[in-house]
C-alpha cells in the first residue's frame, strides 16, 4: 500500500465515514455501521475515489426513499444491522445482497460508473428482503 492510499484511508476512516454514517443514522433513524475491506483497497487508489459517491452517496439515496415514513424506517432498523463494502478487481466478481442482517456490496470501484450499483438497483435488493 502505497502513501497516497494510505492517506486517503485516513481521511475514510477519520473524515468520511463517521460523516457518511451520521447521515444514514439522520435518514434511517438509527445507526448503522459499515464494514469496510480496507485491504481490498490498499493497493487501488482509483477504487479509493470512488468510493464515497459508488457506496455511501448511493446507499443514502436509496435510504431517502425507503425510510421516507415510519414503516420504512422501523423495517431498516429492525432487518438492516451492518453495511460491508468491498472492493473487487474484476466486474464478474461483483455482487450484491442483503441477508442475516447484512447488505453486502462487492463492487469494481475503479471502472466508475462501469462498476457500480445504482441506488435503484440498491433499493430494490433492500426492499426485496424488508
Amino acid at each position: 500500500m502505497g502513501l497516497e492510499e494510505r492517506r486517503k484511508i485516513k481521511e475514510y476512516q477519520d473524515t468520511i465515514v463517521p460523516e457518511r454514517s451520521a447521515e444514514l443514522a439522520e435518514i434511517c433513524g438509527t445507526a448503522i455501521p459499515y464494514d469496510i475491506d480496507w485491504d481490498s483497497f490498499a493497493n487501488d487508489a482509483e477504487a479509493l475515489r470512488f468510493l464515497d459517491n459508488l457506496s455511501f452517496h448511493r446507499i443514502n439515496m436509496a435510504m431517502r426513499v425507503i425510510c421516507t415514513d415510519e414503516l420504512g424506517r422501523e423495517a431498516i432498523k429492525d432487518s438492516l444491522k451492518v453495511i460491508k463494502l468491498k472492493n473487487v478487481a474484476d466486474k464478474a466478481e461483483m455482487k450484491i445482497n442483503f441477508g442475516g442482517g447484512a447488505l453486502e456490496m462487492a463492487l469494481n470501484y475503479a471502472k466508475g460508473t462501469e462498476g457500480y450499483y445504482s441506488d435503484g438497483e440498491i433499493r430494490t435488493v433492500l426492499m426485496t428482503g424488508l
